[in-house]
């Protein structure tokens, strides 16, 4: 983006500067807090507020049990502020999600699928985001799809569990009339959000794994995913770390690290034969009938447990991470058996490491990891200049 060089472009900067100040503040900072931060002087400051005001962007209110002295007031969002659909495509089933500026959401629907052809399952997701988006009224910014799978401009370059290879994704939604829809994987999303809202907020370097049926994740550097040359990094469950190499996996590969952690795994471990959409819900009962007692299940949660650890120690040995972070299956693998993880972490960390080693935190953001990730994609895309002038535009046109 090249420097503003008008006062036009200028006040748009220091508006765009503002507003993504507001968002990542969840809401919570004080016009006095936002006015240092940003080093404006406190005039233009109010003038900016007002602008974002009358925009129905932001709104202002006091902060309660303030102490005598100058009213002070919270910058939060508008009622009738900008908002970013997230939809959280499963294995098993879609959500959708309503988020406003500041990271405040609301689950509006939630499906469960059969994990069929993609032309069905994307047909009834598009029909119930086209029926939200009509009921926001002009309010949506963007749509945010978040995917178990490898993901590139668009499209779905392969889901392992879903079958789905080389989809359009974005196509087939048929959101043509919408100018802002994106795609992302739901490990990178999930990472995404615990470095804006999570645990990983304010850390360089951290790495966090997302489970589900199987592995995923991203190294997290200066509050970002990496994502790779091509888009598709973090496919950390098909790095070769399955104690039996010569087992195959879906990927085409063998010896991947899916086949020991994950639902599938867990599964698989006892022998169960277990539909694919109903594999997460039923993975999340064994591990509660560990928790209980239940024997069989509690040695599967174990095995998978150690197998985790393992491949956890073997990133840490790669990446050197300050903290890593669990969220999905692998947060409530770790809560089960937290020993079991940290002790199979330690056997595959090199021996200097032993002394020190990162952090293991269960992620707080829980289940929601991937739709908060896929929000806070969509208010990337939007909070820019050009954003903010659609958005003032599209507002003097409606009233």
């Amino acid at each position: 983006m090249h420097a503003p060089t008008t006062s036009t472009e200028l006040r748009l900067h220091n508006l765009n500067r503002l507003l993504r100040a507001v968002h990542a503040g969840g809401g919570e900072l004080t016009r006095s807090q936002l006015t240092r931060e940003l080093g404006l002087a406190r005039g233009t400051a109010t003038v900016l507020m007002g602008e974002l005001a009358a925009a129905e962007m932001v709104l202002e209110r006091p902060l309660a049990d303030r102490a005598r002295g100058r009213p002070t007031h919270l910058v939060g969002p508008h009622p009738r502020g900008p908002i970013a659909l997230a939809a959280d495509l499963r294995e098993d089933s879609w959500s959708i999600t309503a988020a406003a500026l500041g990271g405040a959401s609301e689950m509006l629907e939630c499906r469960h699928h059969t994990a069929g052809l993609a032309t069905d399952v994307l047909a009834e997701l598009s029909g119930a985001l086209r029926r939200r988006m009509a009921e926001l009224d002009g309010r949506v910014v963007g749509i945010g799809i978040s995917v178990p799978a490898s993901v590139r401009d668009g499209r779905v370059v392969d889901a392992v569990h879903l079958g789905w290879h080389d989809v359009d994704l974005v196509s087939l939604l048929r959101l043509d009339g919408h100018p802002l829809v994106r795609l992302g994987n739901d490990a990178t999303l999930a990472a995404l959000a615990e470095a804006r809202r999570g645990a990983l907020r304010g850390v360089g370097l951290g790495l966090h794994l997302h489970v589900s049926l199987g592995v995923g994740g991203a190294l997290v550097v200066g509050g970002r995913p990496l994502t790779g040359a091509r888009g598709m990094a973090g496919e950390f469950g098909h790095l070769p770390l399955a104690g039996d190499p010569g087992q195959a996996c879906a990927c085409g590969q063998r010896g991947c690290w899916d086949l020991d952690v994950g639902a599938n795994a867990l599964i698989r471990h006892l022998d169960q034969d277990i539909p694919v959409d109903r594999r997460l819900d039923h993975a999340e009962r064994l591990i509660a009938q560990a928790a209980g007692g239940d024997s069989a299940s509690g040695r599967a949660v174990e095995t998978i447990a150690r197998a985790f650890g393992r491949g956890i120690g073997a990133l840490v040995n790669a990446h050197d991470p300050e903290a890593v972070t669990l969220s999905g299956l692998g947060a409530q693998l770790y809560e089960a058996a937290p020993q079991t993880v940290t002790a199979g972490c330690e056997e595959a960390l090199m021996a200097f490491r032993r002394q020190s080693p990162a952090l293991i935190v269960s992620s707080c953001l829980g289940a929601a990891a991937p739709r908060i990730g896929t929000a806070e994609m969509v208010f990337d895309a939007f909070l820019t200049a050009e954003g903010l002038r659609t958005w003032r535009t599209n507002r003097i046109t409606s009233s």
